[in-house]
Order: structure tokens, then C-alpha cells, then sequence
């Protein structure tokens, strides 16, 4: 299984684009075709073409959310994508807004003509029932692998995120212990700075003192040499 971060995004867009082939030849060929037949039947395609819009639509959200967990180097490109998804399905909605118009012009134009039976308005149709219920089965299988990838997905980031916690939880413990150390160091050394300056005082005061003493040695001994030498 894929595990990219745009494997969800990728598999939603190409669902996104088989839904849209699949409204072009519906538009195409049962709405606008030349061999569209009477309104019914054109009713009858127009409303399964509304019903792929939804579902494009749905596809377009998804991928608006899966967009939030693309790399930030790489999701411009993916933003291009999902504008270029937004205006064609705009444009397809668009356009069937436009068939309906024309629709409703042609039911008040007149009424069907006379000979042609009435043909079924449901929007599966009886020939397309096993077809319909075999693409919606794939499709609930699709979300439900979709839905347990994601809770995977969410599970395993909620376990990184629990190891992170505890991660940071130590960094900040070893953080606190080396700032109370750093705390200690620093009242060590005022201590110490403390010592060596009144070391440095009592230094300077030992040789004032042993200064003065030679001062008044010399001082004596002058005296005695001046009082045998002159007297």
C-alpha cells in the first residue's frame, strides 16, 4: 500500500476524473446528443449526471482536506490541481443547469407527441440497476479503505506525537538540571571571586606594612650610622 503523503489525494483525483469522463459522455450523448431522444429519457440522464456532480463534488472536498498533509515544497502544484478540478466541475454544473433550462422550455413548448409511449424517469434505469449497485458497493468499499487508512494514519500520528511529548518532556528535565547546576556553578564562582579579592586586599595591605618597616629600618640604621660617624 502506497504511504505517501499524496496517495490519498491521488487516488481521490482520479476518481474524481473517471466521474467526470463519465458525466462528458452523459452530456454529450444522452442530454445533448442528436439521438437524445424524447424529454423523459433526457430527464432521466440529466438527473444521473446531477447525481455524479455530487459525488465529484464529494471527491473535491476530500482532496481540499487530504491537500493539509502535502509537504509545503510540493503543494502549490497540488493547489493548481484542485482549482483546475474546482472550475471544470463548476463548469459541467454549470452546464447542466443550462439543460435544465432548455428542458423545462421544451415541456412548456408542448407536450410529447402522440404515439410515444411513456418512457421510465427512473435515473438508474431497469438495464443499468446490477451496473449502478456494482459501482456504489466499489465506492462504499473505496471509502471504508479510505476511512481505515486515515484512522491508521491518525493512530500512528498520535503515537509520534505521544513520543514526541515524552521526548520534550526529558529535554526539559535535562534543561531544568543543567540551569540549577549552572545556578550553583555561578554562586561557586562569586564565592570564590569573593575570596581571591579579599586575598588580593590583604596582599596589598601585607606589603604597605613590610614597606613601612624597611622605611623606618633604614631610617634607624641612618640614625645610628650618622650618631657614631659625626659625634
Amino acid at each position: 500500500m502506497d504511504n505517501s503523503p499524496t496517495a490519498l489525494f491521488d487516488s481521490y483525483e482520479q476518481d474524481f476524473q473517471q466521474i467526470i469522463q463519465s458525466i462528458r459522455e452523459k452530456v454529450e450523448g444522452d442530454v445533448q446528443g442528436e439521438q437524445a431522444g424524447e424529454s423523459p429519457q433526457r430527464k432521466a440522464a440529466l438527473r444521473r449526471v446531477e447525481m455524479e456532480l455530487d459525488e465529484a463534488d464529494e471527491m473535491v472536498s476530500q482532496m481540499e482536506i487530504e491537500i493539509q498533509g502535502i509537504p509545503q515544497s510540493i503543494r502549490p502544484s497540488y493547489q493548481t490541481r484542485i482549482r483546475g478540478a474546482k472550475a471544470e466541475l463548476q463548469r459541467y454544473k454549470k452546464l447542466a443547469k443550462d439543460l435544465h433550462a432548455q428542458l423545462a422550455r421544451a415541456d412548456l413548448m408542448g407536450p410529447a407527441r402522440p404515439g410515444m409511449g411513456a418512457l421510465s424517469d427512473d435515473p438508474y434505469g431497469a438495464t443499468s440497476d446490477r451496473t449502478r449497485l456494482l459501482a456504489g458497493t466499489e465506492l462504499l468499499e473505496n471509502g471504508t479503505r479510505r476511512l481505515e487508512e486515515s484512522q491508521r494514519i491518525a493512530l500512528e500520528t498520535e503515537e509520534q506525537g505521544s513520543d514526541i511529548l515524552r521526548s520534550l518532556r526529558v529535554q526539559r528535565e535535562q534543561i531544568q538540571n543543567a540551569r540549577d547546576t549552572l545556578g550553583r556553578a555561578d554562586t561557586s564562582i562569586d564565592r570564590a571571586s569573593g575570596t581571591l579579592k579579599k586575598m588580593i586586599r590583604r596582599m596589598y595591605q601585607q606589603r604597605v606594612v613590610t614597606a613601612a618597616i624597611i622605611v623606618v629600618l633604614v631610617f634607624l640604621i641612618l640614625i645610628i650610622l650618622w650618631a657614631k660617624l659625626w659625634r
